[in-house]
């Protein structure tokens, strides 16, 4: 009966490798949690060290490839037929893919990582002006173009050969072009296993830092010592809300609760701004964003070998190494999602809304945090925020801005609120993602697969927290090696999906759509124009006659190029698809 069903309703190669894999990677991390990081922390040294250039040359050169192929002219090709139309309107299609890729991270990291770069920056003096413009140069880099780069060579990929070629919805079909029929042998098995672990590990990385930063909100709220056992406790609470959302669906579940969070984390934003200097905000946003223009392509390829504060390579380690390793281990995640409900829409449509929509918006929460705690540091170097921890940075931030303090009980109530929310559409959409990753790419599982990875994924970063604590280290560094190490092979296989997407796209044949013919009435008058110049000229009616000029639509300014295609299935088999939604 198992047999049967797997057969059924899993790839079994995919599916049962998978699971046999994530739950002894568990039970290594249950039985001999010490001797788990102790590897891990080996493995992620080894990789920082000898392969770091690896991960700075491909986040940059997948940003490239994405931009080149946005104003290119394949940038008109649709993700489906050419009559198709997306399934869902802008505001929900935003809201879910940005809660999505971004979430949990954006309110970890707002207010401590500007921090951080401003009293321990990788070159020059801490706490100094430079040091200040600095800070959220790099924080504006490891949150900005280069993360949506990397889930959109993936989601790309996947969009264009699912929905517009008619293969399965798995990575290994974004490598056809390469792979050809061996995408249903163990060539393209193997992909989609190492995706389903880049997912479940960077998933495991969101999932403990959301507890952590939970944790010390009740911590700060209502005192409750923020622990590593009450954090696997909230990792195991919210996962049940995760699971009750998944089991509703993409429609009634994973979209409704993305668009309550995109408000309720826009109503915290706009609380920090009004309250906090909001003219001064204002200014940094241009400075910030001018900043980041004119120095991301240098810093694309900055390596910090040696030199700096003699601590260079080891910042780059921690803070960019890690964020790209952590992009590229949720780009299965993301850019499946991103690519599931995406159909409909134009290359450059879906690079443009993924590249510079959430960019834009991330550029804003970013500035409104950061700057607002740059601030106050600035002004006294001893304020609290100076030696905050991560997951409490932003709790100390709201303490101090000038409002009762009942107001500011409140607001760290919503900011536990908005990371539970974060927490839940991170795990319900990656759980969707995972499944599909382990049926075949049916993009419609089962409930009862769905459930067992959802559980799994908070099992996983429950053993890494546990790992980290047990090692020695801080939770955190357990969680970013995670990140580190599950992104390498996923970093050379989504390089060669860059590959196959350009060989398809090279083959797009193109047809020229005929200028739209004159009406009635203008041929009319153009006849009668022709008439009263051949009479004035002593011609008849009857008289000779210039043929008219031959028109070649090749030539002409109307004439458009539009992609020919093939029909294919839309991406939902079951039920008719109602174009677009409604927001």
């Amino acid at each position: 009966m198992i047999v049967r069903y797997l057969r059924e309703h899993t790839s079994p190669p995919v599916f049962v490798t998978s699971a046999v894999l994530a739950v002894a990677f568990v039970s290594w991390g249950v039985l001999s949690p010490a001797s788990l990081g102790s590897v891990a922390d080996s493995v992620n040294a080894w990789i920082t060290d000898t392969l770091g250039w690896l991960y700075i040359f491909s986040a940059t050169g997948f940003l490239v490839f994405v931009i080149v192929l946005m104003a290119s002219r394949y940038g008109r090709v649709k993700l489906g037929p050419s009559d198709s139309t997306p399934e869902y309107g802008t505001v929900s299609w935003f809201a879910m893919l940005f809660t999505a890729g971004m979430g949990i991270g954006l309110v970890f990291y707002a207010v401590s990582e500007p921090i951080s770069h401003f009293t321990a920056p990788p070159t020059g003096d801490g706490s100094s002006p430079e040091a200040a413009r600095n800070a959220m140069l790099y924080t504006f880099f490891h949150w900005g173009l280069h993360p949506w780069a990397i889930y959109i060579v993936l989601g790309l990929s996947l969009g264009y050969f699912a929905f517009r070629k008619g293969l399965p919805l798995r990575p290994a079909a974004a490598l056809y072009p390469i792979l050809k029929d061996r995408i249903n042998g163990w060539p393209g098995y193997l992909v989609d296993i190492i995706a389903v672990f880049g997912t479940l590990f960077g998933l495991a990385t969101s999932l403990g830092i959301g507890a952590q930063q939970v944790a010390a909100g009740l911590d700060a709220v209502f005192g409750w010592e923020n622990t590593t056992t009450l954090q696997v406790v909230l990792i195991a609470a919210i996962t049940a809300i995760a699971i009750t959302s998944l089991m509703l669906g993409l429609d009634k579940g994973i979209r409704r609760l993305a668009l309550i969070n995109l408000w309720l984390a826009l109503a915290l934003m706009l609380f920090v701004f009004f309250f906090g200097p909001t003219r001064d905000l204002l200014n940094s946003l241009a400075s910030n964003i001018g900043t980041y223009v004119q120095e991301v392509p240098g810093l694309s390829f900055e390596t910090f070998t040696d030199g700096g504060n003699g601590t260079a390579a080891e910042w780059q380690s921690s803070w960019t190494l890690f964020y790209w390793g952590w992009w590229i281990s949720w780009s299965p995640f993301v850019g499946m999602f991103l690519a599931r409900i995406s159909y409909g829409r134009t290359i450059r449509n879906f690079v443009a809304g993924c590249l510079f929509a959430p960019v834009g918006a991330s550029m804003v929460w970013l500035t409104v945090f950061g700057d607002s705690a740059l601030e106050l540091v600035q002004a006294d170097p001893a304020d609290p925020l100076a030696e905050a921890a991560p997951e409490t940075a932003i709790y100390v931030l709201l303490a101090q801005l000038p409002v009762p303090e009942f107001v500011v009980l409140l607001a760290s109530l919503l900011t536990i609120f908005v990371v539970v929310l974060f927490f839940a559409t991170s795990s319900d959409s990656g759980s969707l993602v995972v499944d599909i990753l382990t049926n075949g790419g049916d993009p419609n599982p089962r409930w009862q697969q769905r459930l067992f990875w959802a559980v799994l994924e908070g099992v996983i970063a429950a053993v890494l927290l546990t790992a980290g604590a047990v090692a020695g280290t801080d939770a955190l560094s357990a969680l970013q090696t995670a990140s580190i190490v599950a992104g390498l092979p996923l970093g050379i296989v989504l390089v060669l999906m860059a590959v196959g997407l350009t060989r398809a796209l090279r083959d797009e044949r193109f047809v020229v759509a005929l200028p739209v013919e004159p009406s009635p009435a203008q041929g009319l008058r153009e006849s009668s124009r022709r008439s009263t110049s051949s009479s004035e000229n002593g011609e008849g009616i009857t008289g000779s006659h210039t043929e008219p000029e031959t028109h070649d639509p090749l030539l002409s300014e109307t004439a458009v190029a539009e992609f020919a295609t093939t029909r294919a299935a839309p991406p939902d088999s079951g039920g008719e698809r109602s174009g677009r939604d409604q927001d």
